[in-house]
């Protein structure tokens, strides 16, 4: 396993698959496919998450409903969808586990930059809310383009941070509906996914990483 990818972006969810494996690329010769995996939350309802696994690691028998435990990334990467360039997000799966890993079923932790001037506002509901964009370095010059949504204290910590400051973040994958208008003047329903964050810290001292629990001290939680 890349070592490094593993240092600065690391994914664990536990659920169910929702839909078959469908060919998605082939690169140097390995085929890779893309289908959904259903989360629960705490709160009962469910994230339905992209996940991308190489052809070498896929289950002959991976079937809807079927449990899974996997390890990977949160990644991006440009697709042209309508004629426009559009950033994709998925969970690239690198190892599956027999059983799950704890009782989180879906954890997430990254370091990296970030590469645009969070947005923060406060909604009609008095919450304080803040949408983040962090640049997640990936070996061989690469990078992941993850948005990240923080709330109340925490989203008034990002509100401080300027373009290029490191950060540390933990949380989890989510899936979010919306209604985005169409130029016909019609609503389509679309999902986003990004990070919604339960510790932020900024920090240039990768001794505070820690992957499983997040920061070890000085992070803001929700």
């Amino acid at each position: 396993m890349d070592n490094y990818v593993e240092k600065y972006n690391k994914t664990y969810i536990s659920g169910e698959v929702a839909s078959e494996p469908e060919f998605s690329h082939e690169t140097y010769g390995e085929k890779f496919y893309e289908f959904k995996v259903k989360v629960p939350r705490l709160s009962g309802t469910n994230d339905i998450l992209p996940v991308t696994i190489s052809e070498r690691i896929l289950p002959k028998d991976m079937a809807i409903g079927a449990p899974i435990h996997a390890l990977g990334q949160f990644r991006s990467y440009n697709k042209i969808v309508d004629d426009r360039s559009r950033l994709m997000l998925t969970v690239f799966i690198r190892e599956l586990l027999q059983e799950p890993a704890g009782a989180n079923l879906n954890v997430i932790t990254l370091a990296g930059y970030i590469c645009k001037k969070p947005a923060y506002r406060i909604t009609p509901f008095n919450r304080e809310i803040a949408d983040l964009l962090i640049a997640v370095n990936r070996s061989y010059n690469k990078s992941d383009y993850i948005p990240a949504i923080a709330w109340g204290r925490n989203a008034k910590f990002a509100e401080s941070l300027q373009i290029g400051d490191r950060i540390i973040i933990t949380g989890r994958i989510q899936s979010r509906d919306y209604q985005k208008k169409q130029p016909d003047g019609n609503s389509k329903t679309m999902t986003a996914y990004e990070v919604s964050i339960s510790k932020i810290m900024a920090s240039d001292d990768d001794s505070e990483l820690d992957l499983w629990g997040g920061t070890t001290r000085n992070g803001h939680d929700k």
